[in-house]
């Protein structure tokens, strides 16, 4: 009996980047051959190539420190406050047909607010930029290895839609009252804070998922795998909303996102990155191992 192991730890990406895009179907040919067993009987047997990620569980840019703990859950008790309020004040006028339409309403512009922003960051700026820097990078990061948000941890992933979220609705739970304001608060700003959440189940596989959480997958009340796996294929410029993505269809059938670049490079005479060629930057890096 003979075993002829064959590993190799370098990334499709990296074998790709100097090769032109014109000779890169060729690789569609390119034959791997791994572990072979011979034995006594006809033929020999092939194990499955098996194509998995890196590890990467001990990255510290990955897990959450107690300062994103804290951020994460003043987000929480602020959206909390204005949800209670918006019960509360239902429960005192007997009327909640208005505050339901206006939670509603938080839900469906609150996808639609993932996705102008989501373009704004994948299109726009750089780590230096002020404010949103950290995720613009973050947003480059993820079209080069879109598995890597699976690793984040929960604090990690949603600590700065936290913050955001903390400093604009803690003025507006000290201000207001009006429980059909707060029906919309609430909704809004909890599916903005957990929108990055619902971004990574888009990413998981449904046997790794929570039962509920791809029952509301396929219902259509959060994104799903399906949706939005095409935002990771080229052209890289469309299904940009990660809430529920019902405006991806309308926004990219309009043709909108493509007319906003138009209009930000006449007045501003800034070129989004999605009329870049993508090239091996822009997709997702594996490797091949235990052949």
């Amino acid at each position: 009996m003979a075993v002829v192991p064959l590993q190799t730890k370098h990334t499709l990406s990296r074998i790709t980047n100097n090769i032109p895009t014109s000779h890169r179907p060729s690789l569609l040919r390119l034959r791997v051959t791994c572990s072979v067993t011979t034995t006594t009987k006809s033929r020999p047997t092939r194990e499955n190539l098996v194509v998995v990620n890196p590890p990467l569980s001990t990255d510290t840019a990955l897990q959450s420190s107690w300062t994103r703990r804290l951020w994460v859950s003043a987000g929480c008790t602020t959206v909390f406050v204005s949800f209670a309020k918006s019960i509360i004040g239902g429960f005192g006028s007997n009327l909640w047909l208005e505050p339901a339409l206006a939670g509603f309403g938080g839900y469906i512009l609150a996808d639609l607010g993932s996705g102008l922003y989501h373009w704004a960051t994948d299109n726009y700026g750089d780590g230096s930029t002020p404010l949103v820097g950290t995720h613009v990078q973050d947003s480059f990061d993820h079209h080069e290895c879109p598995w890597t948000i699976t690793e984040r941890q929960f604090a990690n992933n949603l600590h700065f839609l936290a913050r955001g979220t903390t400093l604009m609705v803690l003025p507006l739970d000290l201000a207001f009252d009006d429980h059909v304001f707060h029906g919309f608060v609430s909704t809004f700003a909890f599916c903005v804070l957990f929108c990055q959440q619902f971004h990574v189940w888009a990413h998981g596989s449904k046997s790794e998922l929570p039962p509920l959480v791809v029952a509301l997958q396929d219902i259509g009340l959060l994104v799903s795998r399906e949706r939005h796996v095409e935002h990771h294929r080229a052209p890289y410029n469309n299904n940009y909303c990660v809430v529920s993505g019902v405006w991806n269809k309308v926004l990219d059938e309009s043709k909108f996102f493509e007319a906003l670049e138009m209009v930000v490079y006449f007045k501003l005479g800034m070129k989004p990155r999605s009329w870049i060629n993508p090239n091996s930057e822009w997709t997702e890096e594996t490797e091949i191992t235990n052949c």
